[in-house]
């Protein structure tokens, strides 16, 4: 017997598809499943052509035999088998796939699909034995063969004793290393976990002989209450689920059916609050199951958080977390994505990225947030749990990528209304407006009661305009992105022009101002460039004094932004507004009559007053305190 070399490729491509096209050694068996799960395919295919075969399903079968004694792995199957030929041909000329020219000479029919496409995944096989023994009986053969390699520098064929037709795959498992345990590949467990991982969905059964144990019986004389003795037993299992849940029609599903799928697949602990089953069939065909959780997982505001949904290629596990299927704001979605069209690399680990791909995430994010849209209008409750979750997330995505994706997110978003008491949506704020408001109004502060109590409010809630109220730190920052909404400009209570047409107090303020802007001045002077401006209050109805700025930086970012590293010196352009209808009025004026430095000393006080009605700190709280014995005295 003549050992021959590898025809088309070199050792050095063996090696290097053994070293460095598969990323992960456990790839080996999802390999050769599916490789078996094609020879049993190429049956059906040959029943449709041929009057004298029939398939009956359940003769067919992939089994899994690990014997830790002789240290082998054997993956059997009961599909079409391999002659001499095909023998020297698929597995003597490494890249050349048998399957691959199966299925171009068989156009796929009734949901069977053909997986293997580059004939490289059998030598996967080396990447954990250190021989490979094939022995096959080829479907109307009476004569079966003998294939055995030691590695890229040959094989041999001969004939061999085969009773049934199929192929048998026995690897000599390596012995393990400081680095590498292969022992892992012989054990049950490992093996099952792997199988259920990335074949579970084969659409034929995969076997194992499973240990088990049971009680033994009671032996004559036994004691009643003597603990039972176990022992030890072994039954074939069928490992693999084999019908995916995403191939069933819906009509069939309950979502206790989507929960316990959403359990199995450990997508999270919680229960998802709501399920998306797509089935396209158009420009690219591909099962889906979407699922949007309840509660945020620990690590999802950390860098340490993963996204992207499982990927599957004809129900093959490709990648565990496929980022390119989701937007960066629809982190949170969990699922899978199952899709013939897709054209995958050539250790069918990653995605070539294409236009099948590109489709798909489109397709999915469309109907992600068609999804979230009606749980907005036809189960607000629902919707609410979810935005406690996941609300700064979509805030986030307005906000990044410099608002690129703001007309995806912008009907999403929900802010604590001031009339209704509740989480509202931009339109439902719109729709609500009142013909003569020009802007949508908000307030931004730590918390909804400190919120209510800020002066600045006072004037938009006399007018009986309803204000948004931002209590996240992205709030403000995204409604800057957005800018306007159904061509209404979003305006802070703070900003120094509100827009609102000025009435006889207004005008009275303004007239005051005028009066007394020596006053102002003098005000402005005693604060040495700690606010831009002095001057009297439009907005103001029963505090006496507030600060609003000028310029785009509003005070509640200035305090974000100062938390931040290298964010200390950025400041808003204050404005001290003061209520010249007040009695503290009166009294700054009479000051500046006749004593500037009680003048300096009420300035302060209101200044320093303004600013912890802001949140903001004082900068020098010692001062702040004899400043209000002196008041006292």
């Amino acid at each position: 017997m003549t050992k021959k070399q590898f025809q088309a490729e070199s050792k050095r491509l063996l090696e290097m598809m053994i070293n460095s096209i598969y990323t992960h050694r456990e790839i080996f068996l999802r390999e050769l499943i599916s490789n078996a799960s094609d020879a049993i395919d190429k049956i059906y295919y040959k029943t449709l052509s041929d009057d004298q075969l029939t398939f009956n399903k359940e003769d067919y079968f992939i089994k899994i035999t690990p014997d830790k004694a002789a240290r082998t792995l054997t993956i059997s199957d009961t599909g079409i088998g391999m002659t001499e030929e095909e023998l020297e041909n698929n597995l003597g000329i490494i890249a050349k796939s048998g399957s691959l020219a199966f299925k171009k000479e068989n156009e796929a029919q009734d949901g069977h699909n053909i997986i293997g496409q580059f004939g490289v995944g059998f030598y996967a096989a080396f990447m954990v034995a250190d021989e490979v023994t094939v022995i096959t009986r080829a479907l109307g053969s009476d004569q079966a063969y003998r294939w055995y390699s030691d590695g890229a520098d040959g094989y041999t064929i001969e004939p061999a004793d085969k009773a049934t037709v199929g192929t048998d795959i026995v690897l000599t498992i390596k012995e393990n290393t400081e680095d590498d345990q292969y022992d892992e590949y012989l054990e049950e467990y490992r093996l099952r976990a792997i199988i259920k991982k990335y074949s579970d969905f084969i659409r034929y059964p995969i076997k194992m002989d499973i240990t088990s144990s049971r009680p033994a019986d009671k032996q004559e004389g036994d004691a009643e209450d003597k603990e039972p003795e176990y022992v030890d037993y072994t039954e074939e299992q069928t490992i693999n689920s084999m019908i995916p849940i995403w191939r069933k029609n819906k009509s069939e599903l309950t979502d206790e059916d989507y929960n316990n799928f959403y359990q199995e697949k450990r997508y999270g602990f919680d229960k998802p609050l709501k399920h998306v089953h797509i089935s396209a069939d158009g420009a690219v065909v591909y099962n889906a199951i979407l699922f949007i959780p309840e509660n945020t997982p620990f690590d999802y505001y950390t860098k340490e958080y993963e996204k992207g949904l499982e990927l599957y290629s004809n129900g093959v596990l490709i990648m565990d977390k496929c980022a390119d299927l989701l937007p960066d704001y629809f982190s949170f979605v969990k699922g899978m994505v199952d899709s013939e069209d897709l054209s995958l690399n050539i250790s069918r680990e990653l995605l070539q990225h294409d236009r099948q791909l590109k489709l798909i995430a489109k397709n999915i994010k469309n109907k992600i947030k068609s999804q979230l849209q009606s749980l907005i209008r036809d189960e607000r409750e629902n919707y609410e749990k979810f935005y406690a979750s996941f609300g700064r997330q979509l805030k986030f995505g307005v906000y990044n990528d410099y608002g690129m994706h703001k007309d995806d997110l912008q009907d999403l978003l929900m802010f604590h209304s001031s009339k209704e008491k509740k989480l509202v949506t931009l339109d439902e704020y719109v729709s609500r407006m009142p013909e003569d408001q020009k802007y949508i109004y908000y307030a931004a502060g730590d918390s909804i009661e400190r919120i209510e109590k800020l002066p600045q409010t006072e004037m938009v809630s006399d007018k009986g305009y309803e204000i948004l109220y931002l209590t996240d730190d992205i709030d403000e920052f995204a409604l800057k992105v957005i800018a306007a909404y159904k061509e209404k400009e979003f305006k802070s209570v703070s900003s120094g022009d509100l827009g609102i047409e000025p009435d006889e107090k207004d005008e009275a303020a303004q007239a005051e101002e005028n009066d007394n802007k020596e006053l102002f001045d003098a005000m402005k002077e005693t604060l040495g460039g700690k606010v831009k401006n002095v001057k009297a209050s439009k907005r103001l109805k029963s505090h006496p004094v507030c600060l609003s700025t000028d310029g785009e930086l509003s005070i509640e970012m200035e305090k974000i932004l100062q938390m931040m590293p290298n964010g200390q010196d950025v400041k808003a352009e204050k404005v001290l507004e003061i209520n010249v209808n007040h009695e503290v009025f009166q009294s700054l004026k009479k000051a500046y009559e006749g004593d500037k430095e009680k003048l300096g000393l009420y300035t302060n006080l209101l200044y320093n007053q303004a600013l912890l009605i802001e949140g903001l700190p004082i900068q020098d709280p010692v001062e702040f305190t004899n400043d209000i014995c002196k008041v006292m005295v």
